[in-house]
C-alpha cells in the first residue's frame, strides 16, 4: 500500500516537471502503470482477512477490489478529459491532472486505512479536489451552486461522524478497525450505542447517497467535467458503502435490532421512487446520476440487512456499478462534445451517426439494467435474495424498482440511438479511437468479473 501511495505522489510531482507537450502522455502512462501495480500488489491479498502492510495501512477482501477500481479508473478519467482540455493553458491542464491524482491517492488511503481517524481524514480529503473540479472546470454557471450543495451536504454529515468517532475512542481507547470492537460493547448502553450508530451513518448515507440525501448528486454530476462525473459515480459514491460496511461490524447487533427495519424500508422505497424519477428526466447526465442514487439505495439496504449474501451482493454491485456508470458518463460526454447539449430529445439518432458507439451504448445499458451475464445481475440477485428473505413484504417494492430500472436503462438507449438525427447534430465528427478505447477499458473488467465473479466477493466466513 505504501508503494501505491508513493507511486501516486511521484505522478503528482512529475506532472509539473515534464514538458508541456508530454504532460498528458506522461500522466496517463504513469497512472496506467499505477493500475497495473495495484493488481500485482493486491491480488494475493484477497485470500486473507487482513494483510497488514504497515501499522496504519492494510488491505483485505473488502478494500482490495475498491482500491484496484480507484487505480483502474484514474487513467481512464484522464483519457476521457484530454479532448475538452486540449485548448486550455499548460498550467490549467497540469492542475486538472494533479487534482485527479490527489483524489486517487486519497481514495487509496481511505480504503486501506486501519485507523478510523485516518479513514475520516482521508474520507474528507476527497471533498476539496472534487469541489475544485466541479467549480473550476464545470460546463455552466450553475456549477457554483452545485459546488455549494456538494460542500454543505458533505460537511453536514461530517460533524456527526467525527463526534461518533470521538465517542468510540473515549470508550475503547482505540480506533483500530480490527480491535475496537472488543472493548466497544462492554462499556456502552443500548441507548448510547443506538445514538452513535445513527450519527455515524449520516455521512455515509449522504456520500452514497440514498434517496432523501441525494439532492447534491444530480447537480454535481450535471455540472462536473467528465473526469469529475466518472470519479464521483465510480468511486466517491462507494466511499459511503465502504464506510457502512466497516462500521456495521461495530454496531451490527444495534443496527439489526433497532434501526435496520426503518433503514431497509426507507432505502427500498427510495430505490423505487428514484427509478420512477429517472423515467421523467430529459437531461442525459441527470438521468444517469439518478440511476446511481437508485442503485446505491439498494446497496445500502443490503448492507443494513447484515447478511452474508447482502454484503457480498453490495460489494459486487458497487464494483459493477462503478464501471458501468463511469462508462455511461464517458459516452454521454462524447455526445455532449459533439452536439453541445445533453437533452435527450435533441441527441437522438446516434445509431446513424456513430454506428460503432451504438454497440457500447447497448452493452452498457444492458449491464445497467442487470441483463445476464453481467456482474450487476449477480449483485442484484444476491441483494434481492437477502432482502426478500429478510422480509417478504419488500418483494413488490423491489420488484417494481427492478422493472422501472429496466425501463429507464432501455430508455437511455432508445432515445439516444434510435430515431432520425436532428439538424444540429447531423454533421458531427466521427468516433475517435480514444473513445472506443475508453469503452473497451470499462468492458474488460466486467468481462473478467463475469468469468470469475468470486474474485470480488467478500470472504466473511474466513
Amino acid at each position: 500500500m505504501i508503494t501505491l501511495i508513493l507511486f501516486t505522489t511521484g505522478i503528482a510531482i512529475t506532472n509539473f516537471l515534464v514538458p508541456s507537450n508530454k504532460v498528458w502522455v506522461s500522466s496517463i502512462a504513469q497512472s496506467a502503470a499505477l493500475s497495473l501495480l495495484s493488481l500485482i500488489v493486491l491480488t494475493n491479498h484477497w485470500t486473507s482477512s487482513w494483510h497488514n502492510l504497515s501499522s496504519t495501512l492494510a488491505s483485505d477482501t473488502i478494500s482490495a477490489p475498491l482500491i484496484i477500481l480507484s487505480c483502474w479508473l484514474c487513467p481512464i478519467a484522464l483519457i476521457a478529459s484530454k479532448g475538452h482540455l486540449n485548448k486550455a493553458s499548460s498550467l490549467n491542464q497540469r492542475m486538472f491532472i494533479s487534482l485527479v491524482i490527489i483524489i486517487t491517492g486519497a481514495l487509496i488511503i481511505t480504503f486501506s486505512s486501519l485507523e478510523l481517524l485516518l479513514f475520516y481524514v482521508a474520507f474528507e480529503t476527497t471533498l476539496i479536489p472534487t469541489l475544485i473540479l466541479i467549480t473550476r472546470w464545470g460546463a455552466q454557471m450553475e456549477r457554483f451552486q452545485a459546488g455549494l450543495y456538494f460542500m454543505f451536504y458533505t460537511l453536514f454529515g461530517s460533524l456527526p461522524l467525527l463526534i461518533s468517532l470521538i465517542a468510540i475512542y473515549s470508550s475503547s481507547t482505540s480506533l483500530s478497525i480490527p480491535n475496537v470492537e472488543l472493548i466497544w460493547w462492554t462499556e456502552n448502553s443500548i441507548n448510547s450505542l443506538t445514538m452513535w450508530w445513527a450519527l455515524s451513518i449520516i455521512a455515509f448515507l449522504i456520500k452514497m447517497p440514498i434517496y432523501g440525501f441525494h439532492l447534491w448528486l444530480p447537480k454535481a454530476h450535471v455540472e462536473a467535467p467528465v473526469a469529475g462525473s466518472m470519479i464521483l459515480a465510480a468511486i466517491l459514491l462507494k466511499l459511503g458503502g465502504y464506510g457502512l460496511t466497516r462500521l456495521i461490524s461495530l454496531f451490527s447487533t444495534i443496527s439489526l435490532n433497532y434501526l435496520s427495519l426503518v433503514l431497509i424500508v426507507f432505502c427500498s422505497w427510495g430505490a423505487l421512487v428514484t427509478s420512477i424519477i429517472c423515467i421523467r428526466q430529459t437531461d442525459l447526465k441527470a438521468l444517469i446520476a439518478y440511476s446511481s442514487v437508485g442503485h446505491m439505495s439498494v446497496v445500502a439496504a443490503a448492507i443494513f440487512s447484515g447478511t452474508n449474501w447482502g454484503l457480498n451482493g453490495a460489494l459486487m454491485l458497487m464494483i459493477a456499478h462503478g464501471l458501468v456508470s463511469s462508462a455511461l458518463f464517458s459516452m454521454a460526454n462524447t455526445v455532449y462534445e459533439r452536439s453541445g447539449t445533453r437533452t435527450l430529445a435533441i441527441t437522438r439518432g446516434l445509431k446513424m451517426l456513430l454506428p460503432l458507439s451504438t454497440l457500447w451504448w447497448l452493452l452498457m445499458c444492458a449491464a445497467n439494467l442487470g441483463l445476464p451475464p453481467s456482474p450487476n445481475l449477480i449483485g442484484e440477485i444476491l441483494i434481492l435474495s437477502s432482502l426478500i428473505s429478510w422480509s417478504v413484504w419488500l418483494f413488490p417494492i423491489l420488484g417494481f424498482a427492478t422493472v422501472f430500472g429496466a425501463i429507464y436503462s432501455l430508455m437511455i438507449f432508445q432515445m439516444s440511438n434510435q430515431g432520425t438525427p436532428s439538424s444540429n447534430v447531423a454533421n458531427i465528427a466521427p468516433s475517435f479511437s480514444r473513445e472506443h478505447l475508453l469503452a473497451s477499458l470499462h468492458i474488460l473488467p466486467l468481462v473478467l468479473i463475469i468469468i470469475n465473479p468470486m474474485s470480488t466477493l467478500i470472504s466473511w466466513l474466513k
